[in-house]
């Protein structure tokens, strides 16, 4: 910091600004006291105490007794006004139109809500029929691979009872009748395994010859708070292919999740 503080000749006001700035990040990266934040933002201890003096008073730093300068309060508002002030959807935008240009399948963004996916956003897709799913349709979580992305944090009670009331009525599907339903202990073994690799897999599960690799969109608190999938028909989308897109939405999803503050 103190390399890139000193390389150009910024105008006072500017310095004093990036070198506030670079007093935050010390706190933020550990830094306790002002002897370490001196050393590593490259200032005198005089400055720095008059720095982090006025970002206290500011609130974007505060001191805690036997413990030192920790990130203030100010600094948690204006992260969830920043959050709150940018759409999912409009954030999402250019990672969605990414994942379309690279693999010309129907790409899809989700949240959760209740025990039901709602759509956001939708690409159709280049290979293959149309498919059936639209922005603000909604589909029961554990029948579909974005769903079940959005359900990799839950409790495996929580995965039962989902599973249980995704159930079609009879025991057969209103759009794949012929379809044998999985077994609680199947779908049970299925989560495991998604949880283990961070994505979730549709495997015709939902309706007939359409599969989906997709994996979830984590906030600064961990949390997950959408999915994002890669949808096509079988012949499209042929299991070493689904294989070989997991490592392509994660690392989408990861930089997305990046932007809403996720340390990943």
């Amino acid at each position: 910091m103190q390399e890139e503080l000193s390389k150009n000749a910024a105008p006072t006001g500017t310095q004093t600004l990036l070198r506030g700035l670079a007093v935050v990040h010390a706190v933020a990266g550990g830094a306790r006291d002002l002897k370490e934040i001196a050393r590593l933002i490259g200032t005198t201890r005089s400055t720095t105490h008059r720095l982090a003096s006025c970002l206290v008073d500011e609130r974007y730093l505060r001191v805690v007794p036997q413990v030192g300068y920790l990130l203030g309060p100010k600094l948690i508002e204006l992260g969830f006004q920043a959050r709150e002030e940018l759409p999912l959807v409009t954030l999402a935008g250019p990672y969605l139109d990414e994942l379309s240009v690279l693999t010309g399948d129907t790409i899809h963004l989700a949240i959760r809500e209740g025990d039901e996916v709602l759509y956001l956003q939708k690409i159709p897709g280049r290979n293959g029929p149309e498919m059936r799913s639209r922005v603000g349709h909604r589909m029961p979580l554990a029948r579909t691979g974005i769903g079940k992305a959005l359900m990799l944090d839950d409790a495996q009670q929580e995965w039962q009872r989902l599973y249980q009331i995704s159930l079609p009525a009879g025991g057969k599907s209103q759009f794949w009748p012929q379809h044998p339903e999985q077994s609680w202990e199947q779908f049970q073994q299925r989560m495991l395994e998604y949880v283990a690799g961070g994505y979730a897999f549709d495997l015709e599960d939902n309706e007939p010859s359409i599969r989906c690799v997709a994996a979830p969109v984590r906030d600064a608190s961990r949390r997950i708070v959408a999915g994002i999938s890669i949808a096509s028909t079988v012949p499209y989308m042929p299991l070493e292919k689904m294989a070989e897109l997991i490592p392509l939405i994660k690392g989408v999803t990861a930089r997305l999740s990046a932007e809403l503050g996720a340390k990943i």
